[in-house]
């Protein structure tokens, strides 16, 4: 699948309702910070409602059984009352109508990281896919670490190789989850030098925004389509809408690609970026 290739919305990307806005979509870069500073955890908290809030847990894309257990006991030291994990294992999973109705009733979602084909394969097409949709285009705030980061926008990085340069080859795409599709996310971004497979992953067609996201740091991206930074690194923002000249079609795997007229911004902590206009600001107000 093309990054821009357009998709039908009432299956694979959020419906908004009539009289409703749309929650929050947070994609965190991984290894966000659970004592201390939590700044990104708790803003989360924050709009989901403070302590009174309901979060559902999916540790999905991890295979250690005690992830979504440590992240109630991360919540609950935040102040969350209700923090309950819900591991959805194998598809069969995504039917269990006690699990659903947990969904339905939380305040904010959030996905823990791992194997963000994990997520896609377990989840994809499935009444939780639908469920997670559906809450975040009634108001429900959606958060992701990592491989939940990954697997929140439409068109996902399944996986690829390290380095600054864009190559022929260096990337795989899959469906993701679809809550958006005006970016592209990459994890750990700094501290991997994924630099290279996210330019790659734009230059099969120039449509979305490319956020690579450093660790411990998120975008709260809000309904008017501006994000905003939050954590102690850094969010590097591709903006392809300009761009001139790519030869990736003409390239071998392995081959640098040549991409003219590329926008790259470094954004940290308090900055935004519009969406819609492409332009980055300081100190933008997030909605409530």
């Amino acid at each position: 699948m093309e990054v821009g290739q357009t998709v039908e919305r009432d299956s694979l990307a959020a419906r908004t309702r009539d009289g409703t806005r749309e929650g929050f979509i947070i994609p965190i870069g991984g290894a966000e910070e659970k004592i201390g500073d939590t700044r990104i955890l708790s803003r989360f908290v924050d709009l989901c409602g403070g302590g009174d809030a309901r979060i559902a847990i999916i540790p999905t894309a991890s295979q250690l059984d005690d992830t979504g257990s440590k992240y109630e006991e991360v919540f609950r030291r935040i102040g969350v009352k209700s923090a309950r994990a819900l591991p959805f294992k194998i598809r069969e999973d995504c039917e269990r109508e006690d699990w659903l109705e947990e969904l339905e009733q939380a305040d904010g979602i959030f996905m823990t990281g791992g194997n963000q084909l994990r997520l896609s394969t377990i989840l994809g097409g499935t009444p939780v896919a639908r469920a997670i949709r559906d809450a975040s285009a009634s108001g429900v705030h959606v958060a992701g670490t990592s491989a939940g980061a990954g697997f929140m926008s439409e068109h996902m990085i399944a996986f690829g190789g390290e380095g600054l340069l864009p190559r022929a080859g260096l990337v795989s795409m899959a469906p993701g989850l679809g809550l958006t599709n005006r970016v592209v996310v990459d994890h750990h971004f700094v501290q991997r030098a994924r630099l290279g497979r996210l330019m790659t992953a734009l230059s099969f067609n120039p449509f979305a925004v490319g956020l690579g996201l450093a660790e411990d740091t998120a975008a709260f991206i809000g309904p008017d389509d501006v994000l905003t930074v939050v954590g102690s690194g850094s969010v590097t923002l591709v903006d392809p809408a300009d761009i001139e000249y790519s030869n990736l079609d003409s390239r071998a795997d392995g081959e640098p690609v040549c991409l003219v007229n590329v926008r790259v911004h470094f954004l940290v902590d308090g900055w935004s970026f519009d969406l819609n206009t492409r332009k980055a600001s300081h100190k933008h107000v997030m909605p409530a």
